[in-house]
């Protein structure tokens, strides 16, 4: 427990200390009118108190990343908690901070302008048609997991396809209403939740007080048999650092009043992330401590969801099941509505449509809904379609945080601001998901050498070029 307890407060350090000082590269300006106020339009750009933004933006970009992918990241051992807790402070905070601050410097722009405004038109093009895919397989995969359950806790005539249909009319209306009517006011009350369930497991975990394993004594069982690097990388991404995030942010820039409390919705809500997804990877490290990863009475390996469920039951009693159940079932379905927002106002910012009528919001509404279908049925017609479509989106995830590192040191350099702070991050990134690309069986399935070499060239690639690139701005 001594090594994750000082992962715990490292976490906390890295919001007073780090996010202090990522703060004050962006210098918030408290008498600077923020887009909620100058473009309010009763639909997306809406004033928001600042404690409900963070609750929103919490569970915007929590959905089920910190506690599955953490579960998942267990299985690697204890090296998990190094990327929590560094992939969080100096890479997913950052990176989560900075495109919000930017998006609210540049009235509330979606992630694909951002990128434009910072990498070129095709940068911008390719960014777009990229982030529309991503956020429309966050829609599809976050729809048949949370129906199953609800089917099983239901009447029979209730099946899951009833509960699929129960889910995406909520979607549409979440995706087509001002985001003050439904998500302004649920999304608090669930994100209080997931956070209620944390804090009780952590709470537990000292009372329990596991033997866990400790950093200096090595890494602990590692179950997994993919190597750590870059599949760990992959597999805790809303714990440590996630693309999806950035797609977030500027939903919530639409909302702040105040620049200054920037930090607080968006580096903070990410750093209660990290320590959430600590608290499950801790968790995690015990159950299969004790009960391995395959469950001996049905032969089948634990799910996430398995995981999760028991844990919460056996340490919470009844009450921490209800969370538990609440949870894993709003988690998912809270990121894919606000998912397919997103993609409603990338397509928008595009195409330049006023969002303002309901029937320009319908008009790039429903080929997202169908294209969202398709996926749907295409996932659950495949015994293997989930789980291929849920790696496809890992891996899209992660690569987009790369082009947003990328633009936002490009936004540093320019603004002669310490680039460092992303430069790294984007340059290991990088490699992750290059690396990724040619070692992993949905990918090119090279061995481990030969994708350790090409992810080496990738990184040495993207490094010339922006020292090409550092020496042409320098002489603007």
């Amino acid at each position: 427990m001594v090594t994750f307890t000082i992962a715990l407060l490292l976490l906390l350090v890295g919001y007073w200390v780090y996010g202090r000082y990522i703060n004050s590269l962006f210098l918030p300006d408290s008498s600077r009118k923020t887009p909620a106020l100058t473009m309010a339009d009763g639909v997306d750009f809406i004033p928001l108190p600042t404690w409900k933004i963070f609750m929103i933006q919490f569970l915007n970009i929590a959905g089920l990343g910190p506690i599955f992918g953490a579960i998942m990241g267990a299985q690697f051992g204890t090296a998990s908690y190094l990327w929590i807790v560094f992939g969080t402070i100096f890479a997913g905070a950052v990176h989560d901070f900075l495109s919000g601050c930017i998006s609210i410097r540049n009235n509330g722009e979606s992630l694909p302008e951002i990128i434009g405004r910072y990498l070129g038109t095709r940068t911008k093009n390719v960014a777009c048609a990229f982030t529309v895919l991503l956020m429309v397989l966050v829609g599809a995969v976050f729809v048949s997991g949370p129906a199953e359950l609800l089917a099983g806790m239901t009447p029979k005539s209730l099946d899951m396809y009833f509960w699929i249909v129960v889910i995406f009319i909520y979607y549409v209306l979440a995706t087509m209403l001002p985001i003050d009517k439904i998500i302004g006011r649920i999304y608090p009350l669930f994100a209080f939740a997931l956070i209620f369930m944390a804090v009780g497991i952590l709470v537990m975990l000292y009372v329990k007080s596991p033997d866990l394993p400790e950093m200096w004594n090595g890494f602990g069982t590692k179950y997994e048999k993919n190597p750590i690097f870059p599949m760990m990388f992959i597999s805790i991404a809303c714990g440590a650092i996630s693309g999806f995030h950035a797609t977030q942010s500027p939903l919530m820039a639409r909302c702040i009043t105040n620049e200054k409390h920037c930090r607080p919705i968006f580096y903070g809500a990410m750093v209660t992330e990290g320590i959430v997804a600590l608290i499950w990877a801790a968790a995690a490290t015990y159950f299969f401590h004790e009960n391995g990863i395959v469950d001996q009475a049905t032969g089948i390996a634990y799910s996430g969801a398995t995981v999760a469920t028991n844990i919460s039951k056996d340490w919470l009693g009844t009450f921490g099941g209800v969370l538990a159940i609440l949870g894993i079932v709003a988690a998912p379905i809270t990121s894919g509505d606000t998912a397919l927002r997103s993609a409603r106002l990338i397509v928008a910012d595009f195409f330049h449509v006023e969002q303002q009528s309901i029937s320009k919001r319908l008009l790039i509404c429903i080929p997202i809904f169908l294209v969202t279908v398709f996926i749907l049925i295409y996932s659950m017609s495949d015994a293997e379609g989930f789980k291929i479509i849920w790696r496809y989106f890992a891996w899209c995830n992660q690569a987009l945080s790369v082009f947003t590192l990328w633009a936002i040191t490009v936004f540093l350099v320019r603004a002669k601001k310490n680039y460092w702070v992303t430069f790294i991050p984007a340059l290991f990134m990088t490699c992750v998901c290059t690396t990724y690309l040619l070692i992993a069986p949905e990918g090119f399935g090279l061995s481990e050498t030969v994708s350790y070499i090409g992810g080496g060239i990738c990184v040495l690639i993207a490094l010339v070029w922006f020292i090409s690139w550092f020496r042409k701005e320098k002489k603007l």
